[in-house]
């Protein structure tokens, strides 16, 4: 599985970013896809996941809550991260994540990195 991401940026404080990953290769067993950021001397966190089955389930982290929105498109095999609000300390490497089911194993899939940066 391949992926990659797009629509990281400069946006002020308040402003909004929509980012987008688009998934290739064995992507018929994708589970769910998910957005991370990692900050500067900050490990790597969840921010969303939304599953790809029929019955769509989203988890986000508390601090975007109400802020971030994710969205998948199964037809076309992207996910998508709208993001109001931002906030400075929003500002991170944000990075596209894909887990595969094979058998009773879960396979993880990272895309590079797009900056976000939303100073005050």
């Amino acid at each position: 599985v391949q992926l990659q991401a797009s629509g990281g940026g400069l946006v002020q404080a308040g402003g909004s970013l929509r980012l987008s990953c688009a998934a290739s290769g064995s992507i018929s067993r994708i589970n769910d896809m998910g957005w991370f950021r990692q900050a500067p001397g900050k490990q790597r966190e969840l921010v969303a996941r939304v599953t790809s089955d029929a019955i769509v389930v989203a988890n986000y982290a508390d601090s975007v809550k109400g802020r971030f929105t994710i969205s998948r498109d199964n037809a076309k095999n992207t996910v998508s991260l709208q993001m109001n609000s931002l906030k400075p300390e929003d500002t991170a490497v944000y990075y596209c994540q894909a887990r595969v089911l094979s058998g009773v194993s879960l396979y993880t899939y990272w895309g590079l990195g797009t900056q976000v940066t939303s100073p005050a």
